[in-house]
């Protein structure tokens, strides 16, 4: 008998997601989940002792824990061919996404980066040129990308079966942020506060980046136009925790996108609804399975993740399970680190298919800068302007 040939797994090391830091945790459960990558180094925390704990819970060896993001990027390259760091996954604070991406890429190294993809427009826009000179893949965890569903509404909009889109109403509302949790000292609540390592915007960075990312995915087509609000209703909270942005779309759709951190008892209750001139969807985050359609004169048909041959081939490739088998997040992030994997053993360079990229990554940076100019100019609508690879942001006379 011929033995099958063995697949490598792709070696994978961290930044961040150190003991105590929730989503990086999330990052390695859905990285392992289909056995293709294999977490091989780590820089978990500013702190070595948590590093060392971290690493050794993992059952990483001490040499491959590195007390800092240059350390190991360094020493990795330094290391044969075979036995370093194919890529690196970035799940610190938002102002060292980009610092820790531009060394890597300059290393050899791929990136698979949490987002927002940076704190600024133009160090995001500076990257790009960076990463477009390398043989480096760039990928950005906007996780609800990797649902069947999401897959399956982006399907029908694109066959046209709902007509010329008119409106969408896209919504994030979570209550975790309620309260004065920074002033507490929680680990998560004091970063995502802090201007300095979240950016120009708290809420609309953390969950209203998503809330935009999937509007441009279902729709295929982009924000020309906002006008934002934006609202901080705990006292001495230095970033917004709330707002509301009307948009336009470049197809002539209009929409609002809502987001907010302090709508107390609420968890991860995203949800968005998408109607064009012969029918609409609808898609919640919490009930991910189920995707409704309706026809403007028509039954109501529901679309059910699991293994139905209705579903559109990329939807059916991001279920896991048998239909009645619930799947949610963990499996969504999963599909995407399973992609990344697939495109570095093919090769490909740049963008990973099926995984958000660099376009996405200044996509989400302009909708975030043109949010907080509008709401610091009276509320002003802004232009979203040029092509994804030259993004620039302008107030509308």
């Amino acid at each position: 008998m011929t033995m099958p040939k063995i697949h490598r797994k792709v070696r994978m090391g961290m930044v961040g997601g150190g003991e105590g830091a929730f989503i990086g945790a999330l990052h390695r459960m859905a990285a392992a989940l289909d056995g293709r990558i294999e977490l091989v180094c780590g820089a978990f925390s500013q702190s070595m002792d948590n590093t060392l704990r971290t690493g050794a819970s993992l059952g990483l060896q001490e040499p491959r824990l590195y007390a800092s993001y240059e350390e190991m990027i360094i020493s990795e390259a330094s290391r044969s061919p075979d036995e370093r760091m194919e890529f690196v996954a970035i799940v610190t604070p938002n102002h060292l996404h980009i610092p820790i991406a531009k060394l890597a890429i300059s290393h050899g190294f791929h990136v698979m980066s949490d987002k927002p993809a940076g704190i600024s427009l133009s160090e995001v826009n500076a990257f790009a040129d960076q990463l477009a000179k390398t043989d480096a893949l760039y990928g950005l965890t906007h996780t609800y990308l990797g649902y069947p569903m999401v897959w399956q509404a982006r399907a029908i909009v694109r066959k046209g079966t709902l007509g010329p889109l008119r409106k969408v109403y896209v919504e994030y509302p979570q209550g975790w942020l309620a309260s004065n949790l920074e002033a507490d000292g929680a680990k998560q609540a004091v970063w995502r506060t802090d201007p300095a390592r979240a950016g120009l915007s708290g809420c609309m960075g953390d969950i209203g980046s998503h809330a935009h990312s999937l509007v441009e995915f279902i729709t295929g087509d982009r924000m020309s136009q906002l006008a934002a609000y934006l609202n901080t209703h705990i006292d001495g909270r230095r970033l917004d925790d709330d707002g509301a942005v009307q948009f336009r779309m470049e197809g002539g759709a209009t929409g609002t996108l809502i987001a907010s951190q302090v709508c107390a008892g609420e968890e991860n209750a995203l949800k968005i609804r998408i109607y064009g001139e012969d029918g609409g969807l609808e898609w919640h985050q919490m009930e991910p399975n189920t995707l409704v359609e309706r026809a403007a004169n028509g039954p109501v048909q529901l679309h059910r993740a699991g293994a139905d041959k209705s579903l559109d081939k990329e939807a059916l490739a991001r279920c896991r399970l048998p239909s009645g088998h619930p799947e949610g997040y963990i499996e969504a992030f999963a599909n995407l680190y399973r992609d990344f994997a697939a495109c570095i053993r093919a090769g490909e360079r740049g963008s990973a298919r099926g995984v958000p990229g660099i376009k996405e990554a200044m996509r989400g940076m302009a909708f975030l800068v043109a949010v907080v100019e509008s709401d610091r100019n009276g509320h002003r609508w802004i232009d979203l302007l040029g092509p994804a690879e030259n993004i620039t942001v302008r107030t509308m006379a």
